[in-house]
């Protein structure tokens, strides 16, 4: 799950990709890349159950948040919420939400990622019987004993949950209504993103290799406005966006985690010393919680992956955003450390000499490039 390192947990915000579409504009991708046959990536696009109702979790709440998006969908299901189903609710967003800043979706998806099971009966068995579950996100580089402990006090309120979504009908809900317009997309989406080596680029753009060739996109209705990274090379998007969307949420995602903040102390020295800017922690410390990113550490990655992605999407795509109109607009302007460091890439032909991103920033940083009013100043230098 994705949780504040303060209290123990692996920051899952920092998997999440805001609202996609907010770094990019809306036209198709232009195929500029090798043909399929000589591509290093290999592409899975499919639906998921599974990762449809963890999604849906959001708007059960009955967050306005989410509301905006599925608001004819939580007044179908409303009604057959009873009232411990719907205490049940209330405590897990306010645990999760309210008092730790995550988002469920992005928390929940992580989290039952590390284990097999597509159902809802499977998601019912593993919150019973968690062992499978602890193990296989002790083996993923998101595990932590806070994040588990927070799973296990809100575990009960889960097993409610899922049980509820059973026994309402989700599933064959699902079956009718949504998988039959999720394929649909994926046959109109797949061709276009199929013809992009987003793991080459990335590579590239990380200085060192991914875990695997293949990427898996989980093809989702209710993950709006998140895109969502889970272990392994692999990701939830949404129907709602297009395959320009796509493209770079598939390149934002691949990119977490970036570099290991926790065990890299000459990092996290350096990112350390960003705090000194006011421009930047009324930011980090003032932006409106629902987006998420509300460490430091997460907000930090964030950005590096938001400019990181930002370039390297262009690059796939054999053009370049000039008015950055979204890299200034996204999440309410929330991510000015991403211009900076955008604007400092392009400034020197950033990774022409494969150099990983940690050694990038530790070498800006340390040339004072980022700075008390470096940040603002390269902001504002972008219209």
């Amino acid at each position: 799950m994705e949780f504040p390192r303060q209290v123990g947990f692996c920051a899952l915000i920092l998997f999440v990709c805001g609202c996609p579409g907010d770094d990019s504009d809306s036209s198709q991708p232009n195929h500029v890349t090798n043909a399929p046959d000589e591509l290093q990536t290999q592409w899975q696009i499919q639906p998921s159950l599974k990762y449809d109702a963890l999604c849906f979790v959001n708007t059960l709440t009955g967050d306005p948040f989410y509301l905006q998006y599925y608001s004819q969908e939580f007044a179908y299901f409303e009604p057959k919420l009873d009232s411990v189903t719907t205490a049940a609710l209330a405590n897990l967003k306010r645990q999760l939400k309210d008092e730790q800043g995550l988002i469920l979706s992005a928390s929940l998806a992580l989290l039952f990622s590390a284990t097999d099971g597509e159902t809802l009966s499977d998601l019912i068995t593993t919150v019973e019987d968690s062992g499978d579950l602890q193990e296989g996100f002790m083996t993923s580089p998101y595990y932590s004993d806070g994040a588990w402990t927070i799973y296990e006090m809100v575990r009960p309120d889960l097993l409610t949950i899922f049980q509820f979504l059973h026994a309402a009908g989700f599933s064959e809900y699902w079956t009718d209504q949504v998988e039959p317009r999720v394929l649909r997309r994926i046959d109109e989406l797949g061709p276009d993103i199929r013809q992009f080596d987003v793991v080459a680029e990335v590579e590239r753009g990380l200085g060192q290799p991914l875990a695997s060739d293949t990427i898996t996109v989980f093809m989702l209705y209710f993950s709006q406005p998140h895109g969502i990274k889970i272990t392994g090379t692999r990701f939830l998007t949404d129907i709602a966006w297009d395959a320009s969307n796509l493209l770079h949420t598939a390149v934002h995602e691949m990119m977490h985690p970036p570099y290991s903040y926790s065990s890299d102390e000459e990092l996290r020295a350096a990112l350390e010393t960003l705090q000194q800017d006011p421009f930047l922690m009324d930011k980090v410390e003032h932006h409106d919680p629902a987006y998420g990113y509300n460490s430091f550490e997460g907000y930090v990655e964030e950005n590096v992956v938001r400019a990181l992605s930002h370039l390297l999407t262009e690059r796939l795509r054999g053009d370049i955003d000039h008015s950055h109109y979204g890299m200034k607009q996204a999440d309410g302007g929330m991510h000015v450390l991403m211009a900076a460091l955008y604007s400092l890439m392009l400034d020197e032909d950033y990774n022409s000499k494969g150099e990983l991103v940690r050694d990038f920033l530790i070498r800006v940083i340390e040339a004072g490039a980022l700075d008390p009013g470096q940040i603002e100043a390269r902001y504002n230098a972008l219209e």
